[in-house]
């Protein structure tokens, strides 16, 4: 069954009066707290559903979805963007639990007709979302690497999300992305960051593929974005971050393949900050 917000936000104001709660900051907790039960039931059945497979369920443990979720406020009727969705692994959550509610686009690099690996990442994804009615609702925008993109309609977002990204992108690459962003995302709305976090100390070559958390916070504000907060949420103490082949050498890439295979699995997936920026609301 879809419930609107406005209807979460009438049952919340009816059993707060119910109560005999009437003041408004009684009645603003009853509505967020009834809000943030089904947020997090809608992203529950989406990490339960049978389009989910179970190779991409057992990451779950690493990458903690509900919890990073509600940590950059996702609510089930907002509009959503999702920036070079790859494989589509967060998509698989996203999609269904914003589904006849909210919006979500998938800012994805164009397929420019070249047998390369942006065009050909362009073709999977778009294979995966014909694959399954739960992925109907999904707006493909193209997202090109250094270049000013239009990930959405501007000013239309509540929240845009950046998964393990960064460090596929030059520092000029990451400053316009968060610029995309900015123009993409209401007044008041959220940019979603997760990324291998970068050991103080540690140069990033050492450790490939890992980012300067100082850095990328000083590149969201930049562009115009205040710090909101950061999460231990994907923390992993375990990862020294220093390996043959960087981040890669970790799973779920395991680039050394069988060699100390155990060892890097018991290590588990990288240590990941978790930041979260908002747009200013405008005066």
């Amino acid at each position: 069954m879809t419930i609107k917000t406005n209807t979460l936000k009438s049952i919340a104001v009816a059993v707060a009066l119910s109560c005999g709660v009437v003041s408004l900051a009684a009645i603003a907790h009853s509505t967020h707290a009834y809000e943030n039960t089904v947020s997090v039931k809608a992203l529950e059945n989406a990490i339960s559903g049978e389009h989910r497979t179970t190779k991409a369920k057992a990451r779950d443990q690493y990458r903690h979805p509900v919890e990073t979720l509600s940590f950059f406020g996702f609510t089930p009727n907002m509009t959503v963007v999702e920036i070079t969705p790859g494989g589509g692994w967060y998509t698989e959550i996203l999609a269904p639990a914003l589904k006849g509610t909210g919006k979500l686009y998938g800012a994805h690099y164009p397929d420019t007709g070249a047998d390369d690996y942006y065009s050909n990442s362009r073709k999977k994804l778009e294979k995966k979302l014909a694959s399954n009615p739960v992925y109907s609702d999904v707006v493909l925008t193209d997202f090109t690497p250094l270049q000013g993109s239009k990930l959405a309609p501007q000013g239309s977002a509540d929240l845009v999300l950046t998964f393990r990204n960064l460090h596929n992108w030059k520092d000029a690459g990451v400053e316009q992305v968060f610029k995309d962003a900015f123009k993409a995302l209401k007044p008041g709305g959220v940019l979603g960051v997760v990324e291998h976090r970068l050991p103080a100390g540690v140069s990033v070559e050492k450790a490939k593929g890992y980012v300067s958390e100082v850095k990328t916070i000083k590149q969201a504000k930049a562009a115009g974005f205040r710090f909101s907060a950061s999460s231990e949420i994907n923390a992993n103490s375990k990862d020294l971050a220093i390996y043959p082949k960087g981040v890669w050498t970790l799973p779920p890439s395991l680039g050394l393949g069988d060699t100390d295979k155990a060892k890097y699995l018991a290590i588990g997936e990288s240590d990941r900050m978790t930041l979260k920026f908002v747009k200013p609301a405008t005066k």
